[in-house]
C-alpha cells in the first residue's frame, strides 16, 4: 500500500487464512505494539491476542485482504510506554513445590534463596494464554530463566505457583504442565462467575507473599444449568466416548487465554439446528466416537447429522423408528434415542427444537474440554446428566427445511486432503521437512480429542519432521487449524479447544473450510495437506 512504512525489524507471518501473526524484537516492542494495534481499531480485525514477543491479528477476509493489512500492521507505530491495568495483586505463596529444589540447583542458589527472592521481586503480567487466567508474569529480578520440564507433569493442581524461562506464572485449574513447581496458593486464579473472570490481567502488579499456611479453599463455582427438574429435558443413559453442549463458540476471548471453542463440525451444527428449525448457531450435543443413549423429557422435534451412526428412536411404547441424518422426527416424553459406533466421520450433532436452557458461560454453552469452562461443570457430560430443555414452544413458527443432501466423510483407511497455508514457523524447519509435510500421508492416531489430533507418519515413509531452528520458542498464540511440530517431530493438529498459546513451532495452518473436514477424522484415516 502506497504511504505506508514499513516498521524496522517487525515481520508479519501467515497464520492461516484468517490471521497474521505479527513479531516483534522482544516483550516490550510486542506490547507496546498491542497497545497501539488495540487503539487503531484497524477495519477487518476481528480480535488480538499479545504474547512474549509476537501479537496475533485475526482478521475477517470479506472485509480486509492478508497483504493490505500485513502492509498496514508493518507500518503501525508502537505505542509510547507499556500500559499498565493500574492494578495490584497479592498472592499468599506457601513455597513448598515438587520442583523447588530442582530449579534451585539450576539457578544455582539454595531453595530457601530461590523462595526468599521470588517473594521479594515485582512482577508483571506480561500477556495471558496458555489456560483461562494463566498469565505470564515478568519479574524485576534477573535471576529468574530456569528451563521447562524434561517431561511435563499429565497433573498440575490449580494454585501451582510455577516458572518457566524469565516467566512465572500460577496454574489456574488442574491440567497437565511443563513448568517448573515452586509453591502454592489459596487464591482463586479464573472465576467465570466473577467480573472480570481472570484475577490477573496484562499490565497487572503482582506481588508474592510468603506465608506458612494457606486457607482451605474450594473451586471456583461452575455455571450449570437452569434446572434438573425441566418439564423438557435430554437425561443421559451413556454418554458414549464423549459427549459435550456445542455451539458456535466464544469468539474474540482468546486475549483472557480463552480459545473459542465451539463444534468441531459446524456445518453438522447447522444441519442438525435447521432440521428441528432452530437457529443455526444454537447449542446441541456433540457425540464422539458414538455409543451415546439420551432419554427425552416431554414431546419434541429431535435430529441427528454430522457422522454417520446408525440412530435408534425407542419410543415408550416400545416401537422403534431409525432416524435418517438431517432428517427431523417427532419423539414423545420418555422417548429414548441410541446412537451406535461412527460408521463415517467421527462427530453428530443431536438438536432438539426449542434448543438447550442453560446460562452462558462467558456469552457461550460450550464446553471447552481442555479448559474445562461452561455450563454443567465445563466437563464432558455423563452419565445421569440432565439438559434442560426450552421446549419446542420456544421456537415459534419454525419452518422446518427438507433435509440437506449429506455430506461424505471421512472413514478409517480414507486419504483426506485439507489445504494449508504454510506458516508462520515453517522456517524453523529444514527444506525436506517441509517439502515431507505436503508429500506424505499422515495417519490419524487414536491419540485425538477435541483439543488436537496426532499425527504420524507411515513406516518407510523416512524421519520425523525435522527442525532447522532447535532453540525454545518463545511462547505465542495459535489458531484452530494450527499443524504444530513437537520435539519428536510428529505434527499435532489443534482442533477447537486447543490451547490459545504455545511453545512448539506452528508449520502450516488449515485453511478455515477445511476445519469442519478435519473435526471428522477418524482414527485409521490418513491426512494429506496441500498447501493453498
Amino acid at each position: 500500500m502506497s504511504g505506508l512504512a514499513p516498521h524496522s525489524g517487525r515481520r508479519v507471518l501467515r497464520a492461516g487464512d484468517r490471521a497474521l501473526l505479527v513479531e516483534e524484537a522482544d516483550l516490550d516492542a510486542a506490547t507496546r505494539l498491542h497497545a497501539a494495534l488495540s487503539d487503531a481499531a484497524l477495519p477487518g480485525v476481528t480480535e488480538l491476542v499479545p504474547a512474549a514477543r509476537t501479537v496475533l491479528v485475526r482478521f475477517e477476509p470479506a472485509i480486509v485482504s492478508a497483504r493490505d493489512l500485513g502492509d498496514r500492521l508493518r507500518a503501525v507505530e508502537p505505542a509510547d510506554a507499556t500500559a499498565r491495568d493500574g492494578r495490584a495483586v497479592v498472592l499468599r505463596v506457601r513455597y513448598d513445590g515438587e520442583d523447588l529444589e530442582e530449579a534451585a540447583a539450576a539457578l544455582r542458589v539454595s531453595p530457601e534463596e530461590l523462595a526468599a527472592r521470588h517473594a521479594a521481586a515485582s512482577w508483571r503480567v506480561a500477556f495471558t494464554g496458555f489456560a483461562p487466567g494463566f498469565g505470564y508474569l515478568i519479574g524485576d529480578d534477573p535471576l529468574f530463566d530456569v528451563p521447562r520440564r524434561a517431561s511435563p507433569r499429565t497433573r498440575v493442581p490449580a494454585g501451582a505457583v510455577a516458572l518457566a524461562g524469565p516467566y512465572s506464572g500460577v496454574y489456574p485449574r488442574e491440567m497437565p504442565g511443563g513448568w517448573q513447581v515452586i509453591g502454592r496458593t489459596d487464591a482463586v486464579m479464573w472465576d467465570a462467575l466473577r467480573d472480570p473472570p481472570a484475577l490477573l490481567a496484562p499490565g497487572a502488579v503482582v506481588r508474592f507473599e510468603r506465608v506458612e499456611r494457606l486457607s482451605v479453599t474450594g473451586a471456583a463455582p461452575g455455571a450449570v444449568g437452569r434446572s434438573a427438574d425441566a418439564r423438557y429435558a435430554v437425561e443421559v443413559i451413556s454418554p458414549g466416548v464423549q459427549l459435550t453442549v456445542q455451539d458456535r463458540g466464544r469468539a474474540g476471548r482468546a486475549a483472557l487465554g480463552v480459545a473459542a471453542s465451539g463444534a468441531a463440525d459446524r456445518r453438522a451444527l447447522r444441519a442438525a439446528n435447521e432440521a428441528v428449525g432452530n437457529s443455526p448457531s444454537a447449542a446441541a450435543l456433540e457425540v464422539a466416537g458414538g455409543g451415546a443413549v439420551l432419554r427425552l423429557r416431554g414431546a419434541g422435534v429431535v435430529a441427528v447429522a454430522g457422522a454417520r451412526m446408525d440412530a435408534v428412536l425407542t419410543r415408550s411404547d416400545g416401537t422403534v423408528r431409525m432416524l435418517e441424518r438431517g432428517v427431523p422426527a417427532a419423539a414423545g416424553d420418555g422417548d429414548v434415542l441410541e446412537l451406535g459406533p461412527a460408521q463415517e466421520g467421527l462427530r453428530a450433532v443431536v438438536a432438539v427444537r426449542g434448543g438447550i436452557d442453560a446460562e452462558p458461560v462467558l456469552g457461550s454453552l460450550s464446553i471447552d474440554t481442555l479448559a474445562g469452562l461452561g455450563p454443567f461443570g465445563g466437563a464432558p457430560l455423563a452419565a445421569g446428566s440432565v439438559i434442560p430443555l426450552r421446549g419446542p414452544a420456544a421456537v415459534r413458527a419454525a419452518v422446518l427445511p427438507g433435509p440437506a443432501a449429506p455430506v461424505r466423510l471421512p472413514r478409517p483407511g480414507d486419504v483426506v486432503e485439507l489445504r494449508v497455508v504454510p506458516g508462520p514457523r515453517d522456517d524453523w524447519f529444514t527444506p525436506a521437512a517441509a517439502r515431507a509435510l505436503g508429500e506424505r500421508e499422515w495417519l490419524v492416531t487414536p491419540r485425538a480429542d477435541r483439543v488436537g489430533v496426532r499425527l504420524q507418519a507411515e513406516p518407510g515413509d523416512g524421519a520425523p519432521l525435522e527442525r532447522a531452528v532447535t532453540r525454545e520458542l518463545p511462547s505465542e498464540a495459535a489458531v484452530p487449524g494450527a499443524v504444530q511440530v513437537p520435539p519428536d517431530g510428529h505434527p499435532v493438529l489443534f482442533l477447537r479447544d486447543h490451547p490459545v498459546t504455545g511453545g512448539y513451532p506452528v508449520i502450516a495452518v488449515v485453511a478455515d473450510a477445511d476445519l469442519d473436514v478435519a473435526g471428522q477424522l477418524p482414527p485409521g484415516a490418513r491426512v494429506r495437506f496441500r498447501p493453498a
